[in-house]
């Protein structure tokens, strides 16, 4: 389910800002770099400056060291899907529903696999 949910997210990261723009200021004010210097899709990764990089990799490393293994901060096993929090409007108790609203997630997160990787290779 992790990384359908990363590819979810990846594909809408990939044409949000050709639909929408890009964010107005600057990415990195020190080097002069704004958001709508920056081009969509892969071309993106050598104009990033490195202490950029470094910022995304911290927050992934973050996320994963709080939780992100699929371990419980008791060091239990979780139920998959579980990430410790319900979203709202989402989150049931009926055992059916939920695991209905699972597999369609984990369909979903494999059409945005297959999604993201025709992306990549488009570009």
């Amino acid at each position: 389910l992790k990384h359908g949910r990363i590819s979810q997210l990846a594909a809408m990261g990939y044409i949000t800002p050709e639909i929408t723009g890009k964010l107005p200021g600057y990415l990195s004010p020190s080097a002069g770099l704004k958001f709508a210097d920056v081009p969509n899709g892969l071309a993106a990764i050598s104009k990033v400056p490195g202490a950029g990089w470094l910022q995304i990799l911290a927050y992934g490393l973050f996320c994963e060291g709080t939780g992100g293994f699929g371990y419980n901060s008791d060091g239990q096993m979780s139920d998959p899907g579980n990430c410790g929090w319900k979203p709202p409007l989402l989150a049931t108790n009926n055992p059916e529903l939920k695991k209905k609203r699972l597999n369609a997630e984990l369909a979903n997160g494999r059409l945005a696999m297959m999604a993201i990787i025709g992306m990549f290779f488009q570009d």
